[in-house]
């Protein structure tokens, strides 16, 4: 499809979207860990694409910049859907910045927050008369509010956008280096709750599956100048160490799921207004806390091909740089 002005699947991929029953996401016991795919440019906004989707997950630090806001929709906008996810939101108007943003585009489909974790849909003006189905969800698991409300957990929007389903969970997980297991146990009690209710599990049908959010993975065994000068000289050696890929690894989260290479540096944690890592007395060791983490089911004839996967240095208001993402679904088997 490709087109921000018009929408339309052929008859035959509608229906076989519709027909997919209930396909369970849940381990099968076996595991894959996360698998890393390539960047494929060639895949912008073509005839070929069923649906591109632009995403983009920020920790704000409780910090409000209208030029960042900005910044983070500001490229060319060859998508047919954004998904913002924000955490540590500050109490001031979000919502209506990003939609002045957008205002040229893009309206505002849908939002949830919960606290200081929060989520916008954008889609193509036309886009309002696609969607089937829309329910939205959240999960708290910790976090004691504070200030701005810093809760963890997750918020969630199941979308049927023309026949394809789709969920996407932005999250904000424990903090700290040593909570690997406290992290890794919030991540499936957030899958196992979600859109979970009166037995219609929503999460569970879905043609894709996006996770997005600070999932809080540091880095393992590593103190922060030795990370710091591997970040210059062998980021290959540094991502061995990332504790999200060795807990998929072993099996504990996201089996099956796709990321794009950590090809840009770690987002946090930086000095505010710069893009120089932490100077504070703790001098934290860098970390790819911020993540974006997409999932294809089998049986819905589709594939996912990630166009792009970047971290936004421009962006310098918060301690946390931005991350995004660009998919576009294809019908399997037809041209990239």
């Amino acid at each position: 499809m490709g087109n921000c002005s018009s929408f339309s699947l052929p008859k035959w991929i509608f229906g076989d979207l519709l027909s997919n029953g209930m396909v369970s996401i849940e381990e099968d016991g076996t595991h894959d860990g996360i698998k890393t795919i390539r960047i494929q440019k060639a895949c912008e906004f073509t005839a070929s694409s069923v649906l591109c989707v632009c995403i983009i997950t920020w920790n704000m630090n409780g910090k409000m910049s209208v030029q960042d806001i900005r910044k983070l929709v500001s490229s060319t906008r060859k998508f047919d859907l954004l998904v913002v996810g924000l955490q540590e939101v500050p109490k001031c108007g979000v919502e209506q910045v990003l939609q002045e943003a957008m205002a040229d585009t893009h309206i505002l489909l849908c939002q949830k927050a919960m606290q200081s974790i929060q989520m916008f849909l954008f889609g193509a003006k036309s886009s309002e008369a696609y969607i089937k189905e829309m329910k939205v969800d959240k999960h708290a698991v910790g976090g004691c509010g504070g200030v701005i409300g810093r809760k963890k957990g997750a918020v969630a929007m199941y979308i049927n956008f023309s026949g394809i389903r789709m969920v996407f969970v932005s999250c904000h997980l424990a903090a700290h280096e040593h909570k690997v297991e406290k992290r890794n146990s919030e991540c499936r009690h957030i899958s196992h709750s979600l859109f979970s209710k009166n037995d219609i599990h929503y999460a569970k049908s879905a043609d894709i599956t996006v996770w997005l959010g600070d999932l809080n993975y540091r880095l393992e065994g590593i103190s922060s100048m030795p990370a710091r000068k591997m970040i210059e000289e062998n980021r290959q050696s540094l991502r061995d160490r990332d504790q999200l890929l060795q807990e998929a690894e072993k099996g504990q989260v996201f089996n099956g799921y796709c990321e794009g290479t950590l090809s840009f540096k770690p987002t946090y944690k930086y000095n505010v207004g710069s893009s120089n890592y932490d100077s504070s007395y703790k001098i934290r060791v860098p970390s790819w806390t911020d993540r974006i983490l997409f999932k294809v089911d089998h049986s819905s004839g589709l594939d996912a091909v990630l166009s792009s996967y970047e971290a936004l240095d421009c962006v310098s208001s918060s301690d946390h740089k931005p991350v995004k993402a660009h998919l576009c679904l294809k019908v399997r088997g037809g041209n990239t």
